[in-house]
């Protein structure tokens, strides 16, 4: 995929890329820090249809939605000839009991037989992630387990 970046001077940076359906989709980097989700219009892809402003937090968060969906895709691929296993996303929400705490308080491969394989953050993976990890607002983990464990896994970051 080609992503093309241009130079606004004075505001900061464009990047884009042209889809198969031939809409441009790109952001925005403004030089005070703002990030701006652009999509073009249908019938001419240098002009711009919508908008959306993002804060930091939301910027990092569709970037991890984004690429852990990638991710998980590729999990659930490389697991679809093994009978039982599921690859799911969990985000952690403001209201988790587990943000802002290391991941292994909430013990999920104990409680749930479910393995946390990676962590989506500000659009970084970080793989592999130990109980020492802690977990914040909009992080995406990622889970190889049952779909039991899953449910279980999804319960105790929700309730605990």
């Amino acid at each position: 995929m080609n992503v093309d970046e241009t130079d606004l001077p004075g505001l900061g940076r464009r990047k884009d890329f042209m889809t198969a359906s031939g809409r441009r989709i790109g952001v925005v980097e403004y030089r005070e820090g703002q990030t701006e989700l652009i999509v073009s219009t249908w019938d001419d892809p240098d002009t711009c249809q919508a908008s959306v402003p993002l804060t930091a937090d939301e910027a990092a968060t569709l970037g991890n939605l984004l690429g852990g969906q990638r991710l998980a895709m590729k999990l659930s691929e490389e697991h679809r000839e093994i009978p039982g296993i599921v690859t799911r996303q969990f985000s952690i929400s403001a209201e988790s009991p587990f943000q802002n705490q290391p991941m292994g308080k909430a013990c999920i491969r104990t409680r749930s037989g479910v393995s946390i394989v990676a962590i989506m953050r500000e659009g970084e993976v970080l793989p592999s992630p130990g109980p020492d990890v802690v977990l914040h607002p909009g992080d995406l983990l990622v889970a190889v387990g049952t779909q039991e464990g899953l449910d279980t896994a999804a319960s105790i970051l929700r309730n605990g």
